[in-house]
């Protein structure tokens, strides 16, 4: 177990499912409540952090949007971002490709150039301080009306070249993806890809409207899979990355323990499947805490690491040359970390 922790910690990794939001520590929200003069229901980051429990996805999102709350200007959201790229440097990252939800700012009156400028700057800082490579992904909220995530998406327009993918995000209850399959449409027609959270709190059909509706190239969550032996199958044979997040799983009900996770049969059925952290200090744990998190409870081998590693890069947006120098560099860590 000890060599396999080594290598999990050495191998290098893409992360593809994080929400930006979702990485404010509880310290850096109280540091934002007194700048801004935001009063919190809470007294100190200690209680914040003890409210970390929750029932379901909704329970976890009217928390998650009360912190961003505290989110108003550039440098906000610049010291957001960076924090993440610090965090995650220790962790063997070496490219991630972040989403953030910009409606839930400029419905506060936060204008999207001090969003967008502000991400931007802390991904630069963050790439120039750790080597960390970056795309960059907005998503819309799926619980507001679509006409809101065309408005959304008319404000995006101006950075679209600073972006690979739109995404789709928030509760899926009640929100499916043919929900948005028109404005999806506008933003596939400017030259971006379209990705969509599906499978987590729905259905697997709800995985295929988004492929079928959405033409979503990569599928966030999408666990629920599982329920439908033949989308596996498709899922396996056409290599549509799923960006599972095993610890937010846990954390939000979708199941009862880790040992209880799909990622190993995923693996084994050839899916592109990879660990990712969602929101991690919501969810206790960075991307290598998920790593071996089921390392430890869903009993790995080194041949599953190896696969992670590799799907996360092949899932990634980065340019196919790019790619090909990853996998060499991890089938030299493979030969090397004992």
């Amino acid at each position: 177990m000890k060599s396999l922790e080594r290598l999990a910690g050495a191998l290098p990794k893409a992360e593809l499912h994080v929400h930006l939001e979702g990485t404010l520590e509880p310290e850096m929200v109280f540091f934002l409540a007194k700048k801004h003069g935001v009063k919190l229901r809470f007294p100190n980051a200690s209680a914040l952090r003890k409210a970390y429990q929750f029932q379901d996805l909704q329970s976890f999102l009217d928390l998650y949007y009360e912190g961003a709350g505290v989110l108003r200007d550039r440098e906000d959201f610049h010291q957001l971002t960076l924090a993440y790229m610090d965090r995650v440097s220790r962790d063997g990252v070496w490219h991630v490709e972040p989403f953030f939800d910009p409606q839930t700012h400029t419905a506060r009156g936060v204008a999207m150039r001090e969003v967008v400028e502000g991400v931007l700057s802390g991904l630069r800082e963050g790439e120039k301080k750790h080597g960390i490579t970056w795309r960059l992904i907005p998503c819309f909220l799926r619980h507001l009306s679509e006409e809101d995530a065309r408005q959304a998406w008319q404000e995006l327009i101006p950075f679209r070249e600073h972006f690979s993918a739109i995404g789709l995000d928030s509760s899926e209850k009640g929100n499916p993806p043919s929900k948005f399959s028109k404005v999806f449409e506008e933003v596939r027609a400017s030259g971006l890809l379209a990705v969509a959270h599906a499978g987590e709190e729905g259905p697997a059909s709800s995985i295929r409207e988004a492929l079928e509706k959405l033409k979503v190239v990569r599928v966030d969550h999408g666990v629920r899979c599982v329920e439908d032996p033949e989308l596996v199958l498709e899922l396996a044979k056409k290599r549509v990355p799923l960006t599972t997040c095993p610890l937010s799983n846990v954390r939000l009900c979708v199941y009862k323990k880790l040992s209880d996770h799909p990622l190993k049969k995923l693996l084994d059925a050839g899916v592109s499947v990879t660990a990712n952290s969602d929101d991690p200090p919501y969810f206790g744990g960075y991307l290598l805490d998920n790593w071996l998190g089921c390392l430890r409870e869903l009993a790995l081998e080194k041949k599953h690491l190896i696969q992670l590693a590799r799907n996360s890069f092949e899932g990634s947006f980065l340019p196919e040359k790019e790619k090909e120098t990853w996998f060499e560099k991890i089938e030299r860590v493979e030969a090397t970390v004992a």
